[in-house]
């Protein structure tokens, strides 16, 4: 997120050249520019496949066939004509007019695919002065651009579209929904087929999602017959959904319509899955308009005396119900005051819970959002419930669960995504799933310890060139040399701290291995099939652990506990070996100040080759880093472990407080029917923060120091700029 957050600033930096250098406005320049970017990722995905494909290729009579668009759809990417690939246009010798160039790009990929793209390719580049188009080729033709992943397409859109000060398809909100939150939807619901629909798609996030989804599963979108279909009010926003999914190889229809009053797709009680992340809290619908509407079968959520809804919140979430085929599922965000919100929309909430649909509900802390700072809750339906979960709810509080990005971006890391997917899976009897992502934690953290030695070394070898070189120094010095007191005692608790360093080093490594070796019957990786081969469809391949009889599981438990809990130790040694690396290296440097100050420097000077030694003593910085680095990351899937199983210690679901219950109709009923998870779980215990992350704490503080001296001197230039044009 940090490196994503880099390239999004360099890459505006580049294009906002266009404001400064040419007379264009923002509403000009920027679907052109965002055209660009989906060149710059049609080309990424295409010269990645393109290896793949044509080893693939059959061949008859020693000639391979040519490459075809079939190929590359297969493979989830476009096909590009050589004069549609941006190196072509990067390439472009002096003179060449490089916007109908351009344009030449744009029109033969419409005309490749002229059901998914024609007429919605941005082709308006003859504004531009040459000079500025080559510069912004250029700018796109950025190192970070060309290896970042196809779910970036999305993000790089929103924040280009945040920076024009664009109204984005959904008013005053986002057309692009966090990662997160479209992981975890995608995650709860698992579209493995049929009809995935997004009445509010946006930009298509959830769609490339669960195209990523599949991916993971061994499989594809068009293998598996999943059918995109997608809605939206903004010709913008429409044309940036068709190319994004296009940039990624999909094939859907969006169409074009206010959701409110039109179904385009006629897909009443025929989709499969429905995925959104609607505009909230509008209150501007026409009560006349709908309230004879299919869609609404709980009735209208409240009227006003302008015979308007009073808010359209329930008339989304009534509509994702009505869309829903008797198995189908749902996931969407909605603002946090639904949940609980009274009146008529109490009384749709309560018909809506009687029905048996609501399933799962998730808090989400604020900050989540891109560009607003509300909190809001995820909500699950599955028209298909089993009998025993008929009258169940599941409240899952996640907002103490997150990872702080920037000051005022947060999200979840991929472990807490699987971690909270754990908990679904517990709560719909799935527990060999869920030891399944115990096992793949203890074995990633018997791989990271594995690494642990080897990335020790790079470190102890400078260290070990730094202390010889202090001791030769020292040895060379005068018995009456001034200083040699202080330096003698600097090297002194230098060597004590290297042997303690290096006793601890060996007892660690030796650990470790031992570790691997008594526990590799537990940790040891999944044999079993890829998930869509086993009819069981997931983001993570279900392991060894899946396969057996449910009378195991216990056993299986046991032992993961006890495979955890031997690792304890193992993890503070890691953690104490990091602080003893830390101590090192502030040794050595205080060592080569007192070594290098005023009274010792000629002697130093002509002792040893200073510039070797700088080279070094900068290398050991980074070293060190690397060293805590992978230190961490066994440490790290050993705190996922036990954030697990100290939570659910027999792998079955239990409440949490601060976390989870699963509530019933009766317990609903008592509290107004509200589905706020925050009113069920409780609030957790305060506990003793045992394992106090300083790091984790500092950097936290770094991004908080370093988001307000952006604002700081964002708002310097705002008042400069004001001031210039007063005066």
């Amino acid at each position: 997120m940090t490196s994503i957050e880099k390239l999004e600033k360099r890459l505006w930096n580049g294009a906002d050249q266009l404001r400064a250098n040419s007379g264009l406005t923002s509403t000009q320049y920027s679907m052109p520019v965002l055209g660009l970017i989906f060149l710059r990722h049609a080309s990424n995905r295409f010269q990645q496949v393109k290896p793949e494909i044509e080893k693939e290729l059959p061949s008859r009579g020693g000639q391979k066939r040519a490459l075809t668009k079939d190929d590359f759809t297969r493979k989830g990417a476009l096909y590009l004509r050589p004069e549609a690939q941006y190196d072509h246009l990067l390439s472009l010798p002096d003179g060449q007019d490089v916007a109908q160039a351009i344009i030449d790009a744009m029109d033969a990929i419409e005309a490749d695919y002229p059901e998914m793209l024609a007429g919605e390719l941005p082709k308006d580049y003859q504004i531009f002065d040459t000079d500025l188009l080559r510069s912004l080729l250029k700018t796109f033709n950025d190192e970070g651009l060309r290896e970042a992943g196809g779910d970036v397409l999305g993000r790089i859109y929103e924040f280009f579209l945040m920076k024009f000060a664009m109204v984005g398809a959904q008013d005053n909100g986002e057309f692009f929904t966090p990662p997160s939150l479209v992981q975890t939807i995608v995650n709860f619901i698992e579209p493995n087929h049929g009809v995935v629909l997004d009445p509010a798609c946006g930009s298509g996030g959830m769609f490339v999602q669960t195209a990523h989804f599949l991916e993971e599963s061994g499989t594809t979108a068009s293998k598996a017959g999943v059918v995109f279909r997608g809605q939206e009010k903004t010709e913008l926003t429409i044309r940036l959904a068709k190319m994004n999914l296009a940039v990624h190889g999909l094939e859907g229809k969006i169409a074009e319509g206010n959701t409110f009053y039109e179904d385009q797709h006629e897909l009443l009680g025929k989709a499969d899955f429905v995925m959104a992340n609607p505009p909230f809290n509008v209150d501007e619908v026409d009560a006349e308009k709908v309230k004879a509407d299919k869609r609404l079968p709980f009735g209208l959520p409240g009227v006003n005396a302008k015979k308007k809804v009073s808010n359209g919140n329930y008339l989304w979430v009534s509509y994702f119900y009505s869309y829903l085929k008797p198995q189908g599922r749902a996931g969407f965000v909605m603002s946090s005051q639904t949940s609980s919100a009274g009146h008529g929309e109490r009384d749709v909430r309560r018909k809506l819970v009687e029905s048996g649909a609501v399933d799962a509900m998730v808090a989400i802390r604020s900050n989540f959002f891109y560009t607003r700072t509300v909190p809001c809750e995820l909500w699950f339906l599955d028209r298909g419930k089993p009998a025993d979960r008929q009258d169940k709810v599941l409240m899952l509080d996640a907002r103490n669960v997150y990872r702080k990005v920037t000051r005022k971006v947060y999200d979840f890391t991929p472990e807490q995504e699987k971690n909270l997917t754990a908990i679904m899976w517990l709560y719909r009897g799935q527990t060999a799933r869920y030891l399944g992502l115990v096992r793949e934690y203890l074995h990633q953290l018997t791989q990271e310890g594995e690494l642990v030695p080897a990335a020790l070394a790079p470190a102890e070898d400078s260290l070990t060139t730094l202390l010889d070189t202090a001791r030769e120094f020292l040895d060379g010095l005068g018995a009456a040399a001034e200083g040699l007191d202080t330096l003698t005692t600097a090297v002194e608790e230098w060597e004590v701290a290297w042997r303690g360093y290096q006793h601890d080093r060996a007892a660690l490594t030796a650990a470790l291995k031992t570790y691997a070796a008594t526990w590799a019957h537990v940790t040891a990786p999944s044999t079993a099939a890829p998930a869509a081969a086993t009819g069981q469809t997931s983001l993570f391949a279900p392991p060894a652990a899946a396969a057996a009889p449910a009378e195991d599981a216990a056993q299986v438990n046991a032992r993961q506990q006890q495979a955890r809990q031997a690792f304890e130790p193992l993890a503070a040694q890691c953690k104490g070996l990091s602080k003893q690396l830390d101590l090192l290296a502030k040794l050595a440097a205080r060592t080569y100040e007192l070594a290098e100050g005023p009274a010792l420097n000629a002697k130093a000077a002509t002792s040893w080759d200073t510039r070797a030694l700088n080279k070094t003593r900068k290398a050991l910085d980074e070293q060190r880093h690397a060293a805590a680095e992978q230190l961490q990351q066994a440490t790290y899937f050993y705190r996922q472990a036990a954030w697990l199983q100290t939570r659910f210690p027999d792998a079955e679901l239990v409440p949490v407080p601060g976390l989870v219950k699963v509530v019933d109709q009766t317990e609903l009923a008592a509290a107004d029917w509200s589905l706020t998870p925050g009113r069920y779980v409780g609030v957790a215990p305060v506990e003793a923060d045992e394992d106090f992350d300083f790091e984790a704490e500092l950097r936290d503080l770094h991004l908080e120091l370093a988001g307000l001296n952006e604002e700081a001197g964002e708002l310097a230039r705002t008042i400069q700029t004001n001031f210039e044009e007063l005066v």
